[in-house]
């Protein structure tokens, strides 16, 4: 199987995804919520190659799932293993990252933090 094939935007939750992200976004904090809105972002962008759209949705799957490598339950590292998948698919697609992308997760972010 490619990573072209490996996640696409049918094997990812949306709703589960804002669900989380509301739920969660004072806890996971600000960096946290801000990689995850700003790769949804880039996915969600149909000038983003279907490579990187793969990329991302492999890891919102991961910050969405229930299952993780360290639960998101336990204060102060819970969300650390999100924020590491997170930083790795970002690095990833950096070239795509655009600056509306940036702009528009500062802009939901402002709205939650303040």
């Amino acid at each position: 199987m490619s990573i072209h094939n490996a996640f696409s935007e049918h094997d990812f939750n949306r709703d589960g995804f804002w669900k989380k992200i509301a739920r969660y976004a004072v806890k996971a904090g600000r960096e946290v919520v801000e990689k995850a809105l700003t790769l949804y972002y880039v996915a969600s962008d149909g000038d983003t190659p279907a490579w990187a759209r793969a990329t991302v949705y492999g890891a919102l799957a991961y910050f969405v799932s229930p299952l993780d490598a360290v639960p998101d339950v336990i204060v102060g590292v819970g969300f650390g293993d999100d924020l590491s998948v997170l930083g790795v698919a970002f690095a990833a697609v950096a070239a795509h990252v655009k600056d509306e992308h940036v702009q528009r997760a500062r802009e939901q972010l402002q709205r939650w933090f303040g």
